[in-house]
């Protein structure tokens, strides 16, 4: 991943855009150097019935290993030198124009005969569309450098024929013969036919410097169109995280900062003046949380091509989703601990006016938070719905259905526009009863069904499916915040934090060391390569636009 300055060159203050360069200036060398040291050594196969003394001795042969070598320097000189673009431009620069010359030096040394003035075109050509495919250079650099051989191109043609061409056998001799109109033979001259060869080597080459020079053109605005898209203000995207209710998520960095960050951003296909409105009073919302327990919003802006973002802290551990597909049903010391603590980061929402609306497993994340393993953040503020009645109707989604189905509370499925903190608190505690059981609380091959159980069903009790103990007091509180009628539920997120911390059931950072200590590496590989089942994924069905 690299970096774009505001000329639209390589950022040559950012170590990945440096590394980058390196990567690739080493990589043309090196298959330069080999396609010219190949070529060596097919030399030397020819060579084999003759003198190899003679034949290692000869000029051509001499430079052509030159030739070789100097790019193999080049990569040797990006490996050893210091990492500055000046020294970086610099090798490649040279590389380019020493193996070069050593080259046209090779066919100044090939005889008359063999047409030396094309062979040299074409091996020099083959490393300029080399240099065009691997290197990043703008359009006008490429052309520099091939104007620049242009100059010993011709001129060493231009000797070559003017030097070698008398003593070349008359029947050899590639000299035109004129006739005139009143049948005068005149022959041309060696002057003038040395003149017309170094014309026709450097036609030949100016074709070669064109399609160079668009090839370089077409492939650095490539590069740079990619850079434009993973880079937003002052983060590059690395790498894509997840995706949530209301956008994408990807592992960034900061130009300046080196602190581990998450960019969230709306991708293109969801924009619109709605979309946009909604997305970025979602972090004004969230921003303006600060509980431990909550994630922490960074910095927050638009691109000039109206990309939507904002940046938040890199969480590295496992969600409860993650934790569930590892171990499987949790001990209730450890339920309690996790849903106390996502209590505690909905009592500041709910505090502020803010309903999160998409409480799951996915959206609650264990991670090492000063030295203490196992703390909950809450995450993805992305269905976010204010509770203030003021609030602008078309950006509190009144007339949308929105979360994921396993997780709603009956009345986000049959009255969205009344919406309140007590609906979390099913979502959560529907997550609890997953965490004890390792299913979820309805189980149904379609959406439709699983709503349909949410309104109408009553749960199983969660000790009916696992070998687990779990305590009375725990699942009747589970089973409570999971009632039909929120006015059944604890009053508010205050309530069900206290009872949950009273239930006495101590999970200790020890337990909690022992367990990332089993799973933390295998949970960090499976999330690489993860997919999440449809039925995790949130959804939003909006009334009025349909």
């Amino acid at each position: 991943m690299v970096t774009r300055g505001t000329t639209g060159t390589l950022d040559r203050s950012d170590p990945e855009a440096l590394h980058f360069l390196r990567r690739r200036v080493m990589s043309y060398g090196l298959v330069v150097g080999t396609l010219g040291a190949v070529a060596v050594l097919i030399r030397l196969a020819y060579g084999a019935s003759y003198d190899h003394v003679r034949f290692l001795s000869d000029p051509s042969t001499v430079a052509h290993i030159l030739a070789a070598l100097v790019f193999f320097v080049v990569v040797a000189a990006c490996r050893l030198g210091p990492l500055r673009w000046g020294y970086l431009v610099f090798v490649e620069a040279m590389g380019i124009l020493v193996g070069s010359l050593c080259y046209i030096w090779m066919g100044y040394q090939i005889p008359l005969a063999a047409t030396p003035e094309m062979i040299t075109v074409s091996v020099l050509s083959l490393g300029f569309y080399a240099r065009a495919i691997y290197v990043p250079s703008p359009p006008r650099r490429t052309a520099l450098l091939g104007l620049i051989l242009l100059v010993p191109l011709a001129y060493m043609t231009y000797r070559s024929y003017l030097e070698r061409l008398p003593n070349l056998p008359a029947m050899l001799r590639m000299i035109d013969v004129t006739t005139a109109r009143f049948g005068i033979v005149e022959p041309t001259t060696i002057d003038r036919e040395a003149i017309s060869s170094a014309v026709e080597v450097s036609i030949w080459w100016l074709f070669t410097v064109v399609v160079g020079t668009l090839a370089s053109r077409v492939i650095y605005g490539l590069r740079r169109q990619v850079r434009d898209i993973k880079k937003l203000g002052q983060y590059t995207l690395v790498e894509k995280l997840g995706e949530g209710g209301m956008g994408l998520v990807y592992r960034a960095q900061h130009a300046m900062l080196r602190r581990p960050t998450a960019v969230k951003l709306l991708p293109a296909e969801r924009t619109g003046d709605r979309a946009l409105a909604r997305f970025e009073r979602e972090v004004q919302l969230t921003a303006s949380l600060t509980h431990p327990n909550t994630v922490t919003i960074f910095d927050y802006g638009r691109t000039p091509e109206d990309v939507f973002y904002y940046a938040m802290e890199l969480l590295e551990g496992a969600t409860l989703e993650d934790v569930v597909r590892a171990d499987g049903p949790q001990p209730a010391a450890r339920v309690v601990h996790i849903l106390a603590q996502a209590a505690s980061a909905l009592v500041e929402a709910h505090g502020v006016g803010l309903i999160h609306r998409d409480i799951k497993p996915a959206n609650i994340m264990l991670t090492h938070q000063g030295g203490v393993p196992d703390t909950a953040k809450l995450l993805d503020f992305g269905l976010v719905k204010e509770l203030d009645r003021n609030a602008s109707a078309s950006l509190s989604q009144v007339n949308v259905i929105a979360g994921t189905p396993h997780y709603m509370s009956p009345e986000a499925i049959s009255s969205p526009q009344d919406l309140d903190g007590r609906s979390d608190l099913y979502g959560l505690a529907a997550v609890g009863y997953f965490l004890l059981t390792g299913e979820n609380v309805f189980s149904s091959a379609n959406v439709v069904e699983v709503c349909a159980h949410h309104l109408h069903t009553v749960p199983e009790l969660p000790s009916t499916r696992t070998d687990n103990p779990i305590p009375k007091e725990l699942e009747a509180l589970l089973m409570e915040c999971l009632a039909k009628k929120r006015s059944e539920r604890p009053a508010s997120a205050t309530v069900l934090r206290d009872r949950l911390r009273g239930l006495a059931l101590t999970w200790s950072e020890d337990e909690a060391a022992v367990w990332w200590d089993d799973f933390g590496e295998a949970i960090a590989a499976a999330r690489k390569t993860e997919t999440r089942s449809p039925s995790g994924h949130t959804v939003v069905v909006d009334f009025e636009q349909r």
